[in-house]
């Protein structure tokens, strides 16, 4: 939809307002901003990531909304900014959004922050963009960390092609289903996870995806970054071994060799031939597979044969 500030935001008076933030030990004054929602990026870790351009958008907006106003309390103190915090957070109704729609349409300008990184990834920030965007009002991104792609570029593995998965679900049985479902996305598997259950979460990742590489990335950008690197089997072992870890914790899981895929291609047409010849004959048992999994006759036919004799 295109945006329409002249139509639907007041002018917005450069004059009105002079913020300033500190950086490198001198002050700085911010420059104005237009009205509009500002998606700024902020530091998962270390706090010298912010970008100048994020300095500036969070001194001059009207207001800043903060998953939680106590963690981004820290970063604007130590910056010297002194912009007023409003809470903003997956519990925020539709009455809220509208508030916050209904100020922007006033002529102020509205910087969206999430705890750390990049808002709106495994975040509840979406639904205040989608409402800025149904209205016409100018939405602006303001670049910066990501715990996903600071992982992925010191991971080792492949990086042209990758699929964010996020929070995998917290119950093994629904988690092992959506590790079988994501199993053949071709590209490098991004994932969250909370430090109480990567053990299970690894050990869960290795019976249904095997020996891929892997990585856990802990505490990224902070005093005790650590990255291990292994096959699966071998990262949940070494969990199992010492226990849940501490920290933020970004998984990230190779893609499966052509071998792999291979192997799982045989094991998935055994599995439905075994089944069908339990109650069709050979032929038929091989017309059938052929069909579901569009394969050549003769191959799957040859198949069905060799397991009817393995079992005879």
């Amino acid at each position: 939809m295109t945006q329409r500030i002249d139509n639907r935001t007041k002018r917005r008076d450069p004059a009105a307002r002079v913020s300033t933030f500190t950086a490198f030990g001198l002050a700085a004054e911010a420059e104005p901003l237009s009205p509009g929602l500002y998606v700024v990026a902020t530091p998962i870790g270390n706090l010298k990531d912010i970008s100048l351009r994020g300095l500036n958008v969070l001194a001059a907006a009207d207001a800043v909304l903060a998953e939680d106003t106590r963690v981004t309390k820290t970063l604007l103190a130590h910056y010297g900014i002194t912009t007023p915090l409003l809470a903003y957070h997956e519990h925020s109704t539709d009455a809220v959004r509208e508030r916050m729609v209904q100020r922007i349409r006033e002529g102020q300008a509205l910087a969206l922050v999430s705890d750390a990184g990049t808002p709106l990834v495994s975040d509840p920030g979406y639904k205040l963009v989608q409402a800025a965007i149904e209205e016409g009002l100018p939405v602006t991104p303001i670049p910066g960390p990501s715990a996903i792609l600071t992982a992925l570029v010191v991971s080792g593995l492949p990086t042209d092609r990758f699929f964010f998965e996020g929070f995998l679900p917290a119950k093994s049985g629904a988690r092992r289903s959506r590790l079988a479902e994501i199993a053949s996305i071709p590209g490098t598997l991004m994932l969250f996870e909370g430090p109480h259950r990567l053990p299970e979460m690894l050990a869960d990742a290795a019976d249904v995806l095997g020996e891929r590489q892997a990585v856990v990335a802990r505490e990224l950008t902070k005093l005790f970054e650590t990255i291990r690197r292994g096959t699966l089997p071998e990262l949940a072992r070494q969990f199992a071994e010492e226990g849940p870890p501490k920290g933020e914790i970004v998984v990230l899981i190779g893609e499966a060799s052509k071998e792999m895929h291979a192997a799982e291609a045989d094991a998935a047409l055994d599995g439905k031939l075994e089944a069908a010849l339990k109650h069709h004959s050979i032929k038929d048992a091989a017309a059938l597979v052929a069909a579901e999994l569009n394969m050549p006759k003769r191959e799957v036919y040859a198949r069905a044969l060799a397991l009817a004799k393995k079992d005879a």
